[in-house]
């Protein structure tokens, strides 16, 4: 197999040639080393080398042999050294254990290649770290390929790997999908396991998948690491039917509330506005109807309540780093920006948890009854298309905490409300800007909604088809 096949091929095809004996998973595997290799130089998307092998998977899942990598943030394989982004970790501390998301990705067959690039624990829209360097965009190598799954979503948009690990606190796997014209799903809080090191990471808001460039692909691998671990705090019911079934199925006549402007007033690029647009014709086009909604709920409350959330995210993360290694948190290991935010989390009280807890409730019923009157929320997925490389640059030490949450959600005001509500959300590629660049639209589902999102999806997949955008870094 060379590379221009491979890159052609999303997961599901792959992992169809491999059982079918057409070619093997060794070959798959080499192809995509070299294809890895073929643009990493321009991207920087990888944390390190290739792995000599892939880490040991089940041959017989149902993704057996497809080429994938790990995001260098939460989700952990054994023996792998992780350095979440930061120079806090040196060199990487290796796990002794899988965590439970990375045994169901061995299980399913995934064969993982290496650990992709985050920003400094993942607070950024975009994938710059003073420890790795800027990833850049395939489509445009000024720009940033969005965060804080920029890595995984670099070398997915310039099918180097067709499938490849993200997890999102605010919009981290959205953001990139929309950067990288990809299909980011952000499952329903509790679908994917946080186990054993996390009941509630970021107070919540924090959940684990992949990016993807088909809805199957995000579908199948769904269906394949799906579900609760013993004692998780949610246990969600099963879907009425997989995921991948759903996916190929056209959803009945839906209600689509349509809003294109940001809930906080942030202003939003018409390129984003006009795919919003296109995006809602098509789904009229299909039978749907639309009309302009969107939930109402109190903002200034809501970022206030989400920046305590981070805040004590990045100081428990940071703080608790600093006294197992043995390391004073200073400028000399921490960015400009992680470090005041850590040092206002260090500020914060039990109460102060306790008063954003109840936001994230006021917010959670008032979203929750939006959805009793519509199945589908559609918005941009960003405020832009994206940003130049160094516009959100974490080590700036001009921007205090607050300053710096700011910055982020000025460029990302769509995407957080659906991690505090828990509900899912799917960026897919809508028209693109008039640079050529990729545009996310967003969907939201109610609570447990991903079949609609998927089914939705799979629709517009069909109706104006992505798949054949090639962007400016293609592997080989």
């Amino acid at each position: 197999m060379d590379i221009t096949e491979y890159r052609d091929l999303d997961a599901t095809a792959l992992a169809g040639l491999i059982r079918s004996g057409e070619v093997t998973a060794d070959q798959v595997a080499s192809t995509a080393r070299a294809a890895v290799t073929s643009v990493n130089g321009e991207l920087n998307a990888l944390v390190g080398e290739l792995f000599e092998v892939p880490l040991a998977h089940a041959p017989d899942g149902p993704f057996g042999g497809v080429p994938f990598a790990v995001k260098d943030l939460i989700t952990h394989a054994e023996g792998v050294p992780q350095r979440a982004g930061s120079r806090l970790l040196g060199a990487g501390v290796p796990y002794p254990y899988d965590n439970a998301l990375m045994s169901r990705f061995r299980r399913a067959g995934l064969a993982t290649l290496g650990l992709t690039a985050t920003p400094e624990f993942g607070f950024n829209a975009a994938t710059e770290s003073v420890a790795n360097g800027p990833t850049r965009n395939p489509w445009d190598t000024t720009r940033s390929p969005g965060g804080s799954s920029g890595g995984s979503a670099a070398l997915v948009a310039a099918r180097a790997l067709p499938v490849a690990h993200a997890n999102d606190g605010g919009g981290s796997i959205r953001i990139p999908a929309g950067n990288c014209g990809l299909v980011g799903l952000k499952p329903t809080r509790g679908r994917t396991t946080v186990g054993p090191d996390h009941s509630d990471p970021l107070l919540g808001l924090g959940i684990e998948f992949v990016v993807t460039r088909t809805v199957r692909d995000c579908a199948g691998v769904l269906d394949a690491v799906h579900g609760a671990e013993p004692g998780e705090r949610y246990v969600l019911p099963a879907p009425g039917t997989s995921f991948a079934e759903a996916a190929q199925r056209a959803p009945r006549g839906l209600r689509v509330a349509l809003s294109t402007a940001a809930p906080d007033g942030t202003p939003v690029d018409p390129a984003n506005a006009a795919a919003v647009e296109r995006t809602a014709r098509v789904l009229q086009e299909l039978g749907h109807e639309v009309v302009e909604a969107a939930p109402a709920y109190d903002t200034a409350a809501f970022h206030d309540a989400n920046f305590t959330a981070w805040s004590s995210f990045l100081a428990d993360a940071a703080l608790g780093l600093s006294v197992a290694l043995g390391i004073p948190l200073t400028r000399d290991v921490l960015e400009a920006t992680t470090l005041a935010c850590a040092e206002h989390g260090a500020t914060l009280t039990a109460m102060d948890l306790y008063a954003a807890d109840r936001s994230f409730n006021a917010v959670t019923r008032a979203v929750g009854a939006f959805f009793t009157e519509h199945d589908v929320w559609l918005t941009p997925t960003t405020a832009q298309p994206n940003t130049a490389i160094g516009y959100l640059d974490a080590d700036d030490d001009g921007l205090d905490a607050r300053g710096w949450y700011d910055k982020i959600f000025r460029f990302a005001p769509f995407t957080a409300l659906s991690n505090v509500t828990g509900a899912p959300a799917i960026s897919i590629p809508g028209t693109p800007s008039p640079e050529g660049w990729p545009v996310g639209v967003q969907l939201v589902g109610a609570h447990l909604g991903e079949e609609t999102l998927l089914a939705l999806a799979g629709q517009l997949e069909q109706a104006q088809p992505w798949a054949d955008r090639r962007p400016a870094v293609l592997a080989g």
